[in-house]
């Protein structure tokens, strides 16, 4: 089927090129010139402007946004909502503000424009093994566009959760258990590596934890590599960053006074990881990188 897609970063390009192997017709927008030249290469369309996009898509129309979460997104949301007409469907695949995802639903369905929010996870690995898809929105839309999560997801990989918002919702929890995970591999790897008397070849026991053990995980998978490139992470800080999801979670939880205490003490690391170097930290970092190409700060 046709969609429009704007913001062909880490996540958006190749989600452009796994659609485009499953047949759809995508017409595709970055303020990028070389994105835009990548999408074209695998049989996108690039248009160079939001007004081209929406004239060169059939209605009803539907355009899914992948672009950072917040006024950029906010500001691609009420463009479209100016450009599109009634009937037509916007699809947010970034990680907004629930919140905010509700508010932008409510303005635009004064048009008759319908809000799906998509919360997306996969990372960059996402175009060869597929994106889970977390949809909040009215059933008719997910379902009129349901060939297009199928696509883009593994098997029984995406569902509509609920109303508008409940996909960025449930994106943001799993997020927060995402921290708390990662903060846990973190910690177990440091004291293993802190028994120096046994010389532990971390590698090998990442590996090893993933062949039948109860905490296997792609996580662990993705430790495995990262100690493979670089066994001491010599190369990186331990310095974590949060784009927002963990936060949220935690002030959720207090709102909603559920204890989530993990998950907020794995906040509050990734705080502390800015003030001091430890080993922990260094494999938070690069766990990150690995699963989502988020940028490291070397040495």
């Amino acid at each position: 089927m046709e969609l429009g897609f704007v913001g062909l970063g880490k996540m958006g390009l190749n989600m452009t090129r796994r659609l485009r192997q499953d047949g759809h017709e995508i017409v595709v927008h970055d303020v990028n010139a070389e994105a835009r030249e990548s999408a074209a290469e695998v049989g996108a369309r690039p248009m160079e402007s939001l007004e081209a996009l929406v004239e060169a898509l059939s209605p009803p129309r539907a355009v899914w946004i992948m672009v950072p979460a917040g006024p950029i997104t906010a500001e691609t949301i009420t463009r479209l909502g100016a450009l599109l007409s009634a009937g037509d469907v916007i699809i947010d695949g970034g990680n907004s503000n629930y919140r905010e995802t509700m508010e932008h639903g409510r303005t635009l369905a004064e048009k008759g424009i319908r809000l799906l929010d998509a919360g997306t996870s996969g990372g960059v690995w996402g175009l060869e093994i597929g994106y889970c898809l977390m949809i909040g929105g009215e059933e008719e839309a997910f379902s009129r566009l349901e060939p297009i999560f199928k696509s883009l997801a593994p098997e029984r990989g995406y569902a509509r959760v609920g109303p508008s918002g409940s996909g960025h919702f449930v994106k943001m929890t799993h997020n927060g258990i995402e921290y708390a995970m990662m903060q846990a591999y973190a910690e177990g790897f440091e004291l293993l590596k802190a028994k120096q008397e046994f010389n532990l070849d971390l590698e090998s026991i990442a590996g090893l934890w993933n062949r039948g053990s109860v905490i296997r995980s792609w996580l662990l998978e993705l430790a495995e590599e990262a100690f493979h490139e670089d066994p001491g992470l010599d190369a990186i800080r331990g310095y974590v960053e949060d784009s927002g999801e963990g936060r949220w979670t935690v002030e959720n939880a207090i709102d909603l006074r559920v204890p989530a205490p993990t998950i907020a003490m794995a906040l509050f690391a990734r705080f502390r990881s800015r003030q001091e170097e430890n080993f922990g930290n260094k494999v938070l970092a690069a766990l990150r990188n690995q699963f989502g190409g988020h940028a490291v700060k070397k040495k």
